[in-house]
């Protein structure tokens, strides 16, 4: 195995469709590992998530500056301000990208028009979000739909004609039920983990996370520039203890940490006000999801009846020709004890009976009825 040739290809220039979130424009971009991982502060093992070269489970990662999506043929990085999509010929990524940039200009539409957001409005992030666990739904549920059209005609007709043929495409189609069951298991656990978790519904909010890293970079910059004025005043002109009495001191103490309480809890307030919002967003493909999930559950059950049903048949033809073969190793029994008569009568020693003109006769007809006799309790026994 080349070795360096894939660790040249792992750590080599990658395509991706860049969709910028003021603008909704996509461009074209290769940027090697590194950089992305400087770019949006992830580390590698999130980044290897992406890599095609590996295979992973769905997975979704919220981080501190960016939600990492690994959705079946939708892998993308997305952060408050653009989305990062691993390039493919894919159809289902090229439906993403445009798919995205339609509702970024619908919404950019409507807010030029209106002036304002609607109540539901929701953050890029979560709309890039929407649009990829959108995307993932869809085609599982269309690779659902598709094992479906083609399954339920075979069992049919297995049912009415079991043969080889028929039990290998049986065979071959529940193993690829059974890989796009665990598949669609495996996104609607992520969903639901996500849910059960307000820490993890919380880190994903970026937009906001953003716009409180800004207010307070410029509210330490005016503290900075309030402390630096007021340090030129007391070198200028120093203030009088008397000018500041204590009282006013802690009156201004008892102001401030009332502001930061009442800033805290504006904060908590909107946190658990954007996890119900997210929380409705996920919920909303988590039924959707689920009732993929259950199309193939009950597929899986269908199968396993006409399994049971097929066994029942051929559990059938298998006592029938155990009971052929009973009957037939009874007749052959039978003739047999009617071969023995016969050979002792062939016999050339002397024997009184024989010289009876009926007595042959009279042998093979108590032999018969015994014969008969014990044919008639062995064919009872074995059909009790």
């Amino acid at each position: 195995m080349d070795f360096l040739g894939l660790k040249k290809r792992g750590q080599g220039l990658r395509s991706w469709i860049r969709v910028d979130a003021a603008t909704g424009n996509s461009q074209m971009i290769e940027v090697d590992k590194f950089t992305m991982m400087r770019r949006c502060d992830l580390p590698a093992r999130d980044l290897r998530l992406l890599d095609p070269l590996f295979v992973y489970p769905s997975t979704i990662l919220g981080r501190e500056k960016a939600i990492v999506v690994n959705l079946e043929q939708i892998r993308c990085i997305i952060t408050a301000d653009e989305v990062f999509l691993l390039n493919s010929l894919d159809s289902y990524v090229l439906q993403y990208a445009v798919e995205l940039q339609r509702r970024l200009a619908t919404h950019s539409g409507d807010v030029f028009a209106g002036g304002s957001t609607s109540p539901d409005y929701l953050p890029f992030e979560f709309r890039a979000l929407e649009v990829a666990l959108e995307a993932a739904c869809t085609f599982l549920d269309a690779q659902a739909a598709e094992l479906e059209m083609e399954a339920y005609p075979l069992l049919d007709e297995l049912t009415s004609k079991i043969s080889t043929l028929n039990l290998e495409r049986v065979r071959r189609l529940k193993s690829r039920l059974v890989a796009l069951t665990r598949r669609v298991q495996k996104v609607r656990d992520e969903i639901e983990q996500l849910m059960d978790d307000d820490g993890d519904m919380a880190e994903m909010y970026l937009t906001e996370k953003k716009r409180r890293m800004e207010a307070s970079f410029y509210g330490d910059q005016s503290v900075l520039g309030y402390t630096s004025a007021g340090a030129g005043v007391s070198i200028s002109a120093p203030v009088s203890p008397v000018s500041s009495p204590p009282g006013s001191r802690k009156l201004e103490k008892t102001l401030s940490l009332s502001r930061s309480r009442h800033e805290s809890m504006k904060s908590s307030d909107s946190t658990t006000e954007h996890v119900e919002e997210l929380e409705m967003l996920l919920e909303a493909y988590f039924v959707v999801i689920d009732s993929t999930l259950n199309k193939l559950t009950s597929l899986k059950e269908y199968i396993d009846d006409t399994e049971d049903f097929i066994n029942i048949q051929l559990d059938n033809v298998r006592n029938q020709l155990i009971q052929f073969e009973l009957l037939l190793t009874t007749a052959t029994f039978v003739v047999a004890i009617f071969g023995v008569v016969a050979g002792i009568f062939g016999m050339n020693f002397a024997v009184p009976l024989f010289d009876k003109p009926g007595a042959f006769e009279w042998v093979l007809i108590i032999t018969g009825r015994g014969e008969s006799i014990l044919s008639f309790n062995l064919l009872c026994t074995s059909t009790l």
